[in-house]
């Protein structure tokens, strides 16, 4: 081995990275080309905390809970899960996001503030 088989890396020195800048905007400029809140399912969950829900979701592993709906009130919605209460057993479920097939709503949903 001669050492041939890996290149060196190509580093742009600080002359040429600052040339080749893109044309950068104000934020003003971005809110109006881009909502500030793209539509990701958390972002729509987000909008919708307080709303009664049916929760889909399938554990595909599991043999007792293939297929389960959870029933509740969203309390909280972050990148990677749900967090419902069961207003009629009191309980309350996170659920991973992964988990979930879809969410039925039994009023309009807001899709954005």
């Amino acid at each position: 081995m001669n050492g041939s088989y890996y290149k060196t890396p190509v580093f742009i020195n600080d002359f040429e990275r600052d040339t080749n800048t893109p044309e950068t905007f104000s934020i003003g400029e971005y809110n109006k080309q881009y909502p500030m809140e793209q539509s990701y399912i958390e972002n729509i969950l987000r909008n919708n905390i307080g709303k009664k829900v049916r929760v889909h979701a399938s554990f595909s592993d599991s043999n007792e809970w293939r297929d389960r709906i959870f029933v509740g009130i969203i309390e909280h919605a972050g990148r990677d899960n749900l967090i419902i209460n069961d207003i009629d057993n009191g309980k309350y479920y996170l659920i991973l996001m992964i988990y979930v097939d879809f969410v039925e709503f039994d009023e309009e949903i807001t899709y954005a503030k």
